[in-house]
């Protein structure tokens, strides 16, 4: 049997072609090699989503997205988390095993915290107690599934140490392994896609580029990158080119060392490497966009998706909270 590997995908912002290379595709290449769920994590972007026309939105426009880039919800399971209320059984279950002061460690809470001291506001100005106890709900989406590995980049490997935290003490005070413990499979290598402005791809510098952009925007945002003040007759060196890292993302190998002998023999403006980079991209987003808009136009399939992916999920999801249920005696 293959182990199973779980990853949470929150809908809070639209999704970029950081998204992309960054998290998209690793995730869903693991697929092949794991019995993989999927899960839209509206729950937790209650925590910074208020409007609810924009959650609504959101929620549709990341699964549909998601869809869109290559998960197949016949080969893998694929639901809302609001669709699986045993998630929510299983985090009162473990609120009860887990310490304030684990929770005064989460990496979140602690930046929030701090941000606040610097402005030399009331510590806990602004923060939810959905922020709070987000690793616990975080672990409850894990531990429910009977999750082996979850998928992380380094900056997130402390939330499944949490919930083997919380796991694990569960398994001890019963004396038996009631609850899988699962385990991070950090990723080593994940993209680092450049902005329009050199630095690392992020909503929060607002200098993406939507990954599901039409044509014509998609053409304007690129010709907005940032480049130097390099004249068109001189060599460049195209591995310091934010246009040529991004390029690379996109190209094949024989296109790749093409572009860069042309930068670096010189006679090659930017414009003319925007333009290159423009055809590439747009040759790769093309069916995914046409995709994307499919699904979007039809919004009851789209649910009906994630209601049999919900379905699925909570045939699983009852047997972990049974065996839970017996173990604490609530079940005689």
């Amino acid at each position: 049997m293959k182990k199973i590997a779980l990853t949470g995908i929150k809908p809070t912002g639209i999704l970029h072609i950081g998204n992309y290379f960054g998290a998209i595709k690793p995730a869903l290449e693991l697929a092949g090699d794991y019995d993989a769920r999927y899960f839209i994590a509206d729950y937790h972007a209650l925590n910074t989503v208020k409007n609810p026309a924009e959650l609504s939105a959101l929620i549709r426009q990341v699964a549909a997205g998601w869809l869109a880039a290559g998960l197949d919800p016949e080969k893998v399971i694929f639901y809302r988390q609001s669709s699986v209320p045993e998630t929510f059984e299983l985090t009162t279950t473990l609120m009860a095993f887990t310490s304030k002061g684990l929770m005064n460690r989460a990496h979140a809470y602690k930046a929030a915290v701090q941000d606040n001291t610097e402005k030399n506001d009331d510590p806990d100005a602004g923060i939810n107690m959905g922020l709070f106890t987000y690793p616990v709900l975080m672990a409850a989406d894990i531990i429910l599934f009977d999750s082996d590995v979850v998928p992380v980049g380094k900056d997130q490997v402390q939330h499944v140490e949490m919930a083997q935290d919380i796991a694990q003490a569960i398994n001890f005070n019963y004396k038996a392994e009631v609850l899988k413990v699962p385990q991070a499979a950090v990723q080593e290598s994940v993209a680092v896609v450049p902005g329009l402005d050199g630095r690392k791809m992020s909503k929060s510098y607002g200098n993406t580029i939507p990954l599901f952009a039409p044509e014509k925007e998609l053409r304007k945002l690129i010709m907005r990158i940032v480049t130097n003040s390099q004249a068109v007759e001189e060599p460049k060196d195209p591995e310091i080119s934010q246009i040529y890292l991004l390029y690379k993302l996109f190209a094949t190998a024989e296109e790749q060392q093409s572009l860069a002998t042309r930068y670096r023999a010189g006679g090659m403006g930017w414009g003319e490497a925007k333009e290159e980079l423009f055809r590439v991209v747009n040759r790769e987003l093309t069916p995914i966009r046409n995709r994307f808009n499919e699904i979007m136009a039809d919004p009851k399939g789209l649910d009906e998706t994630l209601a049999r992916g919900a379905e699925k999920a909570r045939v699983i999801a009852a047997k972990t909270i049974a065996r839970l249920r017996k173990a604490t005696g609530i079940d005689l």
